[in-house]
């Protein structure tokens, strides 16, 4: 199948490899010019562990291209993968779908084959009913369908998702769509990795933001058990394994940690507000978790002030850990962010160590200083805050640490 993936962003990218490593023909791409010129370099946009060496794989063996023409890119095309950005709207939180609607359009304008239009980027419900209009407004004789197939990928692990996913989601009620997708992921079938499942289009654009929502409640759980544990005197970890066992709640996402964060989480659960007040169907359980998890991110600024003595002018704290979580340099809406900027408002001086995250934080803070590793972030420093779980601090000296600081 000859596939072109419109946007090379996280899902774009990703996608884009895994297609062409089944034996898909991929053409990426992407209005920025110098992502693509980097990208013939293989250097990446993004850090996520194995993905270069995936592109440049497949870069070699004539299946994957990358290109700023996307006449290019659509020519003859069998599908056509909309993998662009929906950023959270300024105002009520709502997707911004600007990217979504212009790539459509666009699409629209070069199609020289009837095409399925695939919706990859997470969207809304009813976003897959107006790109079918903006379609058909543009090209009405083109033969093409508009299917949603959200992606259920996490960051630092989006290459074995992708190869190995639970499901795989397509929503369209259309036969020659149906067809054209299963052909597409006939080699998940192959090695009996994945069900796919045919759902309405609607439905699958709502399975995406109900899955997010119900892992971000699960987190956020888990958080304010920990709260409790703290008063208590209870092992939340132990809580935690212990409620896991059980079959019907499962050990994932039950860790305790610092709030969740990354460019999923918080701006899905938004949008799934914004679409469930526009529809008069308020749903309490998602507005409570993003209220607790906004405000845990602040108080555990809080928590290494009092761990302190309560008072942090005039003294260092060490931050171990910026991006959101583990294996990737995403910094969007990552608790550090918060932490830092309660620290900083109490008087603190913050210096800080990410293996990967570092190029990314310094463009949203401010007054940080930046080390080369874990141990010149304690060197100095008045208190050492390990905030992301890196398997790199699983094993740092304790004894050096401890006489750093």
């Amino acid at each position: 199948m000859r596939i072109a993936m419109i946007g090379t962003g996280y899902v774009g990218l990703v996608s884009g490899a895994c297609f062409s490593d089944f034996g898909h023909e991929v053409i990426c791409v992407d209005k920025d010019a110098r992502k693509i010129e980097l990208l013939h370099q293989n250097v990446m946009p993004i850090y996520e562990p194995g993905l270069d060496a995936l592109v440049a794989s497949n870069v070699k063996a004539g299946r994957l291209s990358f290109t700023t023409d996307l006449a290019e890119g659509v020519k003859d095309a069998d599908a056509v993968f909309i993998a662009v950005g929906t950023p959270s709207r300024r105002g009520d939180g709502h997707a911004d779908l600007s990217y979504v609607f212009a790539a459509a359009r666009e699409i629209a304008e070069n199609l020289t084959k009837p095409s399925v239009i695939v919706t990859k980027s997470t969207v809304p419900v009813g976003t897959g009913d107006e790109v079918e209009r903006i379609i058909a407004e543009v090209a009405p004789d083109s033969g093409a369908k508009v299917v949603s197939n959200p992606e259920f990928l996490r960051e630092g692990a989006a290459i074995e998702d992708f190869k190995r996913p639970d499901r795989v989601v397509v929503g369209t009620d259309d036969e020659f769509a149906r067809q054209v997708m299963r052909e597409i992921y006939r080699p998940l079938s192959l090695n009996q990795s994945a069900p796919v499942l045919f759902t309405g289009r609607r439905t699958s654009e709502l399975i995406k933001y109900a899955a997010n929502a119900f892992l971000a409640v699960k987190i956020t759980f888990i958080n304010e058990i920990a709260d409790l544990c703290e008063q208590v005197g209870a092992d939340v970890q132990e809580v935690s394994r212990g409620i896991g066992m059980d079959n019907r709640i499962g050990g994932k996402f039950l860790h305790a940690g610092p709030g969740y964060g990354g460019s999923c989480f918080p701006k899905d659960t938004l949008a799934l507000m914004k679409t469930a007040a526009d529809n008069e169907t308020p749903l309490r359980i998602v507005e409570a978790t993003v209220q607790v998890n906004d405000a845990r991110k602040r108080a555990m600024g809080r928590k290494v002030i009092k761990a302190m003595g309560g008072d942090v002018r005039g003294k260092t704290v060490g931050i171990l850990g910026l991006t959101f979580k583990p294996n990737t340099d995403d910094m969007r809406d990552a608790p550090s962010l918060s932490i830092i900027a309660a620290l900083q408002d109490a008087g603190a001086t913050v210096k800080a160590y990410d293996p990967e995250g570092v190029e990314q934080a310094s463009k949203m803070l401010t007054d940080v200083e930046f080390v080369a590793n874990p141990y010149a972030a304690a060197e100095g420093s008045d208190a050492l805050v390990i905030v992301t779980e890196w398997d790199a601090f699983r094993a740092l000296d304790l004894t050096r640490i401890k006489n750093s600081l």
